[in-house]
């Protein structure tokens, strides 16, 4: 008998763990089990996206709002084209503006809003115009170490 609840209180305690392991998981890849409200998508072009991948937050005051839908290439204009799904309760307005972050020294990218002041919004299908691009690392050190070689 007391083997048989030992074996029970072991089992149990293995459960929580396996539990709590995929909460973490699900918390950790930015995958949400909850129905939103609703959201509408916009798109941003911009000239380098380095880091973004899908399902990168987008954010405003710090505050996650939505998530990077798609990622393509405009070959005409060699520009990246990211779609940003908002969530429905966030008005964006029309002079919006966008820039890709770093979360931290290595922490991952994602898209940070700014907004503007204008008293029209951004609609479904609209496009984000004022943006700036990822700062790559490795283009900065290389610009510097050619500045310093130059002098």
């Amino acid at each position: 008998m007391r083997i048989r609840t030992l074996e029970i209180s072991v089992g149990a305690f293995m459960l929580t763990g396996f539990l709590a392991l995929l909460f973490l998981a699900v918390q950790v890849s930015g995958i949400s089990l909850e129905r939103g409200t609703g959201t509408y998508t916009v798109e941003a072009r911009f000239n380098d996206v380095a880091g973004i991948r899908p399902r990168a937050k987008v954010n405003m005051a710090g505050v996650t709002v939505g998530r990077v839908t798609d990622i393509r290439v405009d070959s005409e204009y060699a520009e990246a084209i990211l779609t940003l799904e908002i969530d429905s309760a966030v008005r964006l307005p029309t002079d919006t503006g966008a820039a890709i972050q770093t979360e931290g020294i290595l922490g991952g990218r994602y898209v940070a809003l700014l907004p503007g002041v204008d008293d029209d919004y951004l609609a479904e299908g609209d496009t984000i115009t004022y943006t700036q691009s990822a700062m790559v690392l490795e283009n900065l050190i290389g610009d510097f170490l050619i500045n310093i070689g130059g002098s």
